[in-house]
C-alpha cells in the first residue's frame, strides 16, 4: 500500500507540474535547420513561378494540329522580368502563361532557348519590379551543405523540399545528346512540376536550377550549377541563342590497339571515330573520312564523342584547329574550321 501511495503522488506531482508549463509559441519550437530553410523560403518564395504552356503536337489529326499542355516552374532572375526556366519544360511552346505567388497570371515570351543546356529564358512585361533571386553564391559550394528546392508544380505555390548536396562536378546528357558539365547532385526530392525551379543555400542564394531526377532510384536528383545558368542567361537574353561549333560528323567512341597507342606516344587509349560525313561540311572540307578515329583536337586530347562535344565551343568557331585522328594504322593531321552551328 506505501508502494501505491508513493506512486499515486508521483502522477499527481508529474500532472501538476505539466498543467503549470506553458505552452511556447512554434516559433521558438524551431532548431537552426529550420530556421535556415524557413527563412531561406521566406525570401526566395516569391519569385518562384509555375509555368503552363500549350504545345503544337508534330502529328496532325484531321481536325487539324494538336495541341498539348505542360507545366513547370521557373523564378525571376532579375527585377524587370526576366524567368529561368528548363528548356523542356517550353521547348515548342505555342503559349506561355506565368503564374506569380500571389495568384497573378500574364503571358510570357521565349526570349531564348538552349536545349544543349537544358535552360530557358522567359520575359514577362508587368508594371514595377518584381521579387526576384539572383543567380550565384559567394561562397564556394561544399559537398554536404543544405540544399533547399523551391517549386511551383501545378500551381502548388512554394513546394519545398529539403536536403544536401550529394556530389559535385557531376556530367548529365541533355536531349540534344550533348553533356552538361558541372552539374550538381542533391537528395532534395524533386517531382516533373519542380522543374526549373530554383536550387537554393541556407543563405538563400541560388546555387542551381533543378532539372533532373533519376527514375528508379530514390535521392539523386540534380540541379544545372549557376555558373552555368549564368553563363547561358546571359548570352540568350543578348543573342537568343548559344554559339556552339560544329564540324559535321556523327561518332562513336572506340578503343584504340595497345601497339597502335604506344607506336605513337598517344595520350589516349580510346577515340572518336568518325561513322558518318555531313556534305558540304568542315570536316569534308578537311578531308576527314568515314572511320578516321579522331585523337585530338588542337592541343587538346580526344578520348571519345563527348570530349569532342567540350572543345567545339564559340571560341573556335571560323578558327583553323589542327585535327590528329588515326586512319587505320597511320597517324593523319588535318586543318579544319568549325562553324557556327545556329
Amino acid at each position: 500500500m506505501p508502494e501505491l501511495a508513493f506512486l499515486d503522488l508521483a502522477i499527481a506531482a508529474q500532472s501538476a507540474l505539466a498543467g503549470s508549463t506553458a505552452i511556447p509559441e512554434d516559433a521558438a519550437l524551431l532548431d537552426a535547420y529550420s530556421r535556415a530553410v524557413t527563412s531561406a523560403v521566406e525570401k526566395v518564395g516569391p519569385a518562384v513561378v509555375h509555368i503552363a504552356v500549350r504545345q503544337r503536337s508534330a502529328q496532325a489529326s484531321q481536325r487539324g494540329p494538336r495541341e498539348t499542355q505542360g507545366s513547370g516552374s521557373g523564378f525571376v532572375f532579375t527585377p524587370d522580368g526576366f524567368v529561368l526556366t528548363n528548356s523542356h519544360v517550353v521547348n515548342s511552346a505555342s503559349e506561355i502563361v506565368v503564374t506569380f505567388p500571389d495568384a497573378e497570371t500574364c503571358r510570357a515570351t521565349l526570349i531564348g532557348d538552349d536545349p544543349d543546356s537544358d535552360l530557358a529564358v522567359l520575359r514577362v512585361d508587368v508594371a514595377g519590379q518584381l521579387p526576384f533571386a539572383a543567380l550565384g553564391a559567394r561562397q564556394p559550394l561544399v559537398v554536404g551543405q543544405v540544399a533547399i528546392a523551391i517549386g511551383n508544380p501545378l500551381g502548388f505555390q512554394h513546394t519545398v523540399t529539403a536536403g544536401v548536396v550529394s556530389a559535385l562536378g557531376r556530367s548529365m546528357r541533355s536531349r540534344t545528346g550533348r553533356l552538361i558539365e558541372n552539374v550538381i547532385q542533391t537528395d532534395a526530392a524533386l517531382n516533373p512540376g519542380n522543374s526549373g525551379g530554383p536550387l537554393i543555400s541556407s543563405r538563400a542564394e541560388v546555387i542551381g536550377v533543378n532539372t533532373a531526377t533519376i527514375m528508379g532510384a530514390q535521392g539523386i536528383c540534380f540541379a544545372i550549377g549557376a555558373d552555368t545558368a549564368q553563363f547561358v542567361a546571359v548570352r540568350l537574353i543578348r543573342h537568343g541563342k548559344i554559339d556552339r561549333s560544329y564540324i559535321g560528323v556523327a561518332g562513336q567512341d572506340v578503343p584504340i590497339h595497345p601497339r597502335i597507342v604506344r607506336r605513337y606516344a598517344l595520350p589516349v587509349t580510346t577515340g572518336a571515330m568518325v561513322i558518318s560525313v555531313e556534305a558540304d561540311s568542315p570536316a569534308q572540307n578537311a578531308g576527314l573520312r568515314e572511320r578516321d578515329v579522331i585523337v585530338a583536337f588542337g592541343t587538346r586530347r580526344v578520348a571519345g564523342v563527348d570530349d569532342l562535344h567540350r572543345l567545339l565551343t564559340e571560341a573556335v568557331s571560323g578558327e583553323v584547329v589542327e585535327i590528329t585522328a588515326l586512319r587505320g594504322t597511320e597517324l593523319v593531321k588535318l586543318s579544319i574550321r568549325p562553324q557556327s552551328r545556329n
